[in-house]
């Protein structure tokens, strides 16, 4: 998981940090408000080999956390074993072969 996270930050540090400020700043109305980010996100993430195989191997686990979210709308931090299982479960997630081919950044 900790490549994966590190190809994320790599690759779409920008988005995600961009993401993030708008969850912070807009805690009861982040779900509307900032999907235009979260879709930057999802977009930039999704090209990535790694990325791509944690979201097929535990896309369960991402539902049910992103519909505790959907749910939760006020309060996300109550979402925190929907988070817990989903990191459990792509910890697990059998990467060997994929770290080693890198997307090329964008230039």
């Amino acid at each position: 998981m900790q490549a994966a996270m590190d190809i994320t930050a790599k690759y779409c540090h920008k988005e995600m940090e961009a993401y993030g400020s708008c969850v912070s700043s807009n805690p009861s109305t982040w779900q509307q408000t900032c999907h235009e980010l979260k879709m930057k996100v999802a977009q930039c993430t999704s090209s990535h080999p790694v990325i791509q195989k944690i979201r097929q191997d535990c896309s369960k686990e991402f539902a049910k956390f992103e519909m505790c979210l959907r749910e939760n709308q006020d309060k996300p931090t109550s979402c925190s074993p929907q988070v817990a299982r989903f990191l459990g479960c792509a910890e697990s997630v059998d990467l060997s072969g994929l770290e080693k081919n890198p997307v090329p950044q964008p230039s």
